[in-house]
């Protein structure tokens, strides 16, 4: 028996007035109703223009030509207005801070119904039924904005979820969250579709994290049209995503890393299932070499000593004690709201010194809580997670030059620094863009460059992968990597495990305000209770690998 579409698209092409290509071809796809859907590709694929093709915001708000028929439950919706699209689907963004509108948690899950005009009982009763349902009775009277990101999420679909709408478009959902608290929200979408039978669709550059759940089918769009269209399995066992700058799940990787012949794995979308002839030899060889990774100790840099921090009458971090050392690479983890970025905004001299030492350990010693901020960013770089918060210049080369220029460095030596640089992240033949035009993942990493390219010697990065598509994020820690090989000593704020795996000698993980690990990644992904208490989500090779009775060690304190 056949499934009615609950979303259909018969050949359609879009191009916005403002360019002269097409930025969607000839799509042709079809989403059965009560399935999940995820939609992957590259950065610049046309994931964001499909989602606005959906919502109606195309052409809508952002005019073009659109060619061919979008099809909503069977109806011809392609002149539907905004609103008549907002009843059959609903659209939580990538941030939910732009699309809250309401004063509190209850406003805002309210504003739908009061659209619809329902009366005061019954706003009162569906606002307390969908603050059960995602758990978010604690947090009624709460500014949306003050809530951590998990919470902010839920409150985004609370809002609209109670617009009653069959169909879900989640555009980068994870993106601004902790692996735990994605994980965590993914659950409960498992549990709300299954009880209510909706439609989900998921744009997400987080492929692995989306697969850890029942999918039905994956899209991948590359270069404005669809490579691929079919189930998971089908997408691993051919090992295809990176053809498309994307990651494999890592599980799936470290075996074809090792030769492992994957038409061999039986069910290979499912990590808690997944088999195949000696799994276990081969996990025990990767994770073996990934424990085996030690932390090579240089002369130190900064030392921070006794350093704690309180906002009004809320402690964030107390009695926080480490040394960086020359050139490493170090990772910090640990959930929303454990500290981490405010310890790197004060790092970088951002916020007023409270309690505590941060001294430079040179000849001679510099206690950075005596020097002026500009003096700082002479030893200390800092990248903010949202790039909108750094970006200054109007054009993509005048941003990362604008640092020089304020230096004096002379005109053909910033010139030829620039494009260097701007090669090495992907962004040289954009170079004459405004700023303004280009997309978050650009933004971001526009603005770790034009920090980077001034040297400092240790650079801070909040989540500098957030927003990056597999192929960019590598290009990035490539060129990080470079930095580091030269000798500078660099700070990864990140959610990210498999980076913090990959490219990091040293992590320290916290929970509550409290520094609870500095050790390697590998010890740190092995030990369950450290994992658990900074809200990470082991890899899925750990995962595959403890669930065969692989031992991958025991995690310790760096000694």
């Amino acid at each position: 028996m056949m499934v009615a579409a609950a979303l259909e698209f018969k050949g359609v092409t879009f191009k916005y007035d403002v360019q002269q290509n097409s930025t969607l071809e000839n799509i042709s796809l079809t989403i059965p109703k009560g399935s999940r859907t995820l939609i992957v590709g590259p950065s610049g694929s046309g994931k964001s223009t499909l989602a606005a093709l959906l919502n109606g915001v195309i052409p809508n708000s952002e005019p073009g030509e659109v060619q061919g028929e979008i099809y909503i439950d069977g109806h011809l919706s392609n002149k539907d207005s905004i609103f008549d699209r907002s009843l059959k689907i609903g659209t939580v963004l990538q941030n939910p801070d732009t699309q809250f509108v309401g004063m509190t948690v209850a406003e805002d899950i309210a504003f739908v119904l009061e659209n619809d005009n329902d009366s005061h009982d019954q706003l009162v009763t569906k606002v307390k039924e969908w603050a059960q349902r995602l758990r978010l009775e604690e947090l009624l009277d709460l500014a949306p904005q003050v809530l951590s990101g998990g919470q902010k999420q839920r409150v985004a679909m609370a809002g609209v979820l109670a617009g009653d709408s069959p169909i879900l478009l989640f555009d980068e959902p994870l993106a601004s969250l902790d692996s735990a608290s994605g994980q965590a929200m993914l659950t409960l979408l498992d549990e709300l579709q299954a009880e209510l039978g909706l439609t989900v669709v998921i744009i997400e550059h987080r492929v692995e994290d989306v697969l850890r759940h029942t999918v039905d089918q994956v899209v991948v769009l590359q270069e404005g049209e669809v490579a691929y269209q079919g189930s998971a399995a089908e997408l691993l066992k051919r090992s295809i995503l990176p053809d498309y700058g994307l990651a494999n799940p890592k599980y799936i990787q470290s075996l074809q890393d090792l030769g492992y012949p994957l038409d061999e794995l039986e069910q290979i979308d499912d990590v808690q299932k997944v088999t195949g002839p000696n799994l276990k030899n081969y996990l025990e060889r990767d994770l073996a070499r990934q424990m085996s990774q030690s932390v090579e100790t240089t002369s130190p840099i900064l030392t921070i000593k006794d350093l704690s921090y309180q906002y009004q009458n809320h402690t964030v971090f107390s009695n926080i004690n480490f040394t960086l050392h020359q050139g490493e690479w170090l990772s910090l983890v640990g959930s929303n709201g454990a500290g981490k970025s405010t310890l790197s905004r004060l790092l970088a001299g951002f916020l007023p010194m409270q309690t505590g030492e941060i001294r430079l350990n040179q000849e001679p010693e510099v206690d950075l809580s005596q020097v002026t901020l500009k003096e700082r960013a002479d030893y200390i770089g800092y990248v903010a997670q949202n790039p909108v918060e750094m970006l200054i210049e109007t054009t993509v080369f005048g941003e990362v030059a604008a640092g020089l220029r304020l230096r004096g460095v002379d005109d053909n030596k910033i010139t030829a620094e620039v494009q260097e640089y701007l090669k090495w992240a992907n962004l040289y033949e954009i170079r004459n863009w405004p700023v303004n035009v280009l997309s978050f993942g650009q933004k971001k990493r526009l603005s770790i460059l034009s920090v980077a390219i001034l040297q400092p010697k240790i650079l801070i990065l909040d989540e500098p992968t957030a927003g990056q598509d597999y192929q960019h994020a590598q290009q990035l820690m490539t060129l990080l990597q470079k930095l580091n090989q030269s000798g500078m000593t660099i700070v990864m704020v990140t959610h990210d495990v498999n980076i913090m795996q990959e490219w990091t000698s040293r992590v320290l993980a916290f929970h509550q305000g409290r520094l609870i690990a500095d050790t390697t990644p590998g010890e740190l992904l092995a030990n369950q209770e450290l994992v658990a208490l900074a809200e990470l989500c082991q890899p899925t090779d750990y995962i595959l690998a403890q669930r065969l009775g692989v031992t991958v060690g025991k995690g310790g304190k760096r000694g």
